[in-house]
């Protein structure tokens, strides 16, 4: 799935010399399809979890240094659609599922032995109640619920998890910037390969060009209270919004480094790329 990353890669460097082409290639008296199509204003809402828009990104990350040797690699694919849901006077409900995909390869367990293998590790559902605030500021709250799927414990808990989830952030011309975090508490289920007793939290920052480029910054500090340590990648991005027969869809890629990490977690550099299709109303 590294061949992911380049693709994206590629995709970007052909798009930052592609947009100016395009525009050449417009008839005189023809409007352009980018001219019907807001996509700065798309590519802030892409930066903004609570937006009212439908988008269904796919994200792939690899990160190193896995295992008790730290000699392992792991792939992460995660599908997250996010569906907005009018209720009125500007209120909306946002909910967005999560299904990650993962792969390992030779990561050391507790045995001693290494372990090769891919399957779902865990399916996650995210919802924001987000009131029309009349402001730059916007927030949402809702419930957060997650199941292990199943799996073997190899690609994380086996734990059943529900939670609360919240995010505060404001839209300030070209910038969004805020903080989104969500508590969980186990519901039972097998602990040995980890609980879900964790307290997330996400700040970000994203800069939006007018040509549709934005550039982003988080962490995704992850506390567990029951091993007592924190993961945390730094990620550091860009991404470009394009038009292909008039449907929006966005690249992005950067690379990320782990802060802090838990034992036999990722640690080290790693890297992420995005794909994601937005559906107009």
């Amino acid at each position: 799935m590294k061949i992911f990353i380049r693709y994206i890669l590629a995709i970007l460097i052909a798009l930052s010399f592609n947009d100016g082409a395009f525009a050449q290639q417009a008839a005189p008296n023809a409007e352009p399809a980018s001219e019907l199509v807001d996509k700065e204003d798309i590519a802030k809402k892409l930066a903004n979890p609570i937006a009212n828009m439908i988008s269904v990104p796919l994200q792939y990350e690899f990160s190193r240094g896995v295992g008790k040797n730290q000699g392992g690699s792991e792939q992460t694919l995660l599908f997250q659609p996010v569906a907005p849901f009018n209720l009125g006077g500007g209120d909306i409900f946002v909910v967005r599922p999560i299904v990650a995909g993962v792969r390992e390869v030779s990561v050391q367990g507790a045995t001693g032995q290494p372990y090769s293998g891919y399957g779902i590790a865990s399916v996650t559902i995210e919802s924001f109640y987000a009131p029309n605030t009349n402001s730059s500021w916007i927030w949402g709250i809702g419930p957060y619920a997650q199941s292990p799927s199943g799996n073997s414990g190899h690609f994380g808990s086996q734990q059943t998890a529900a939670g609360v989830t919240a995010v505060v952030l404001n839209r300030a011309g070209p910038w969004t910037y805020g903080l989104l975090g969500y508590q969980s508490w186990s519901l039972g289920g097998n602990p040995t390969f980890g609980t879900q007793n964790n307290l997330y939290g996400q700040p970000f920052l994203a800069f939006t060009t007018k040509t549709a480029w934005t550039f982003t910054a988080n962490m995704e500090a992850l506390y567990n209270y029951d091993a007592h340590r924190t993961t945390n990648p730094l990620y550091l991005g860009v991404s470009k919004l394009s038009l292909f027969d008039g449907v929006p869809i966005s690249f992005g890629a950067g690379p990320m480094y782990y802060i802090s990490n838990t034992p036999g977690g990722p640690s080290g550099w790693g890297a992420r790329a995005t794909a994601t299709l937005v559906i107009l109303k």
